[in-house]
């Protein structure tokens, strides 16, 4: 099963020297995230940004990605900022392909909680053999992407 990681918060580690909270270009959080797993995982790394600082480029870029990937389920860890418009901009270019957005309000790295609970999840239900199509599960959801969203007043994903 191929994880595609696109950054993010689930991603984010603490700079020292800036004082920031940055996406790194490397894999680590997912990995460390997935260690303990018993099944055999491809982790992959394209875009390594915050989501609010993606493009329609990134998005054709993460879409081109997945149309040339043998998988036909795909786990994309994603910021959950623009995760809906990443996750509707796959459904309209990628067919075939079961595509699945998560991520993580929380850094991996502050506590891996919240993130580890969020990608368990997504790969369970990647192994579940979804129809094709792009969905977006998150803090206890699962829904066509369409279907859920994020509600920024509250802190928290709903379906809708």
């Amino acid at each position: 099963m191929l994880i595609l990681n696109t950054g993010g918060t689930f991603n984010k580690r603490y700079n020292p020297l800036s004082g920031e909270l940055e996406v790194p270009y490397d894999n680590d959080a997912v990995e460390a995230a997935t260690r303990h797993f018993g099944y055999e995982l491809n982790i992959a790394g394209a875009i390594y940004k915050d989501s609010l600082e993606m493009t329609a480029d990134d998005r054709r870029m993460l879409a081109d990605i997945i149309n040339a990937s043998e998988e036909e389920t795909i786990v994309v860890v994603h910021g959950t900022d623009t995760m809906e418009l990443s996750a509707a901009f796959v459904a309209e270019t990628v067919a075939e392909k079961a595509v699945i957005f998560t991520g993580a309000m929380i850094p991996f790295s502050i506590d891996p909680v919240d993130a580890t609970a969020n990608l368990a999840m997504a790969l369970g239900y990647a192994a579940s053999r979804p129809v094709p199509g792009a969905y977006i599960v998150m803090q206890g959801l699962i829904a066509p992407f369409d279907r859920i969203t994020k509600n920024r007043a509250l802190g928290r994903f709903e379906i809708v």
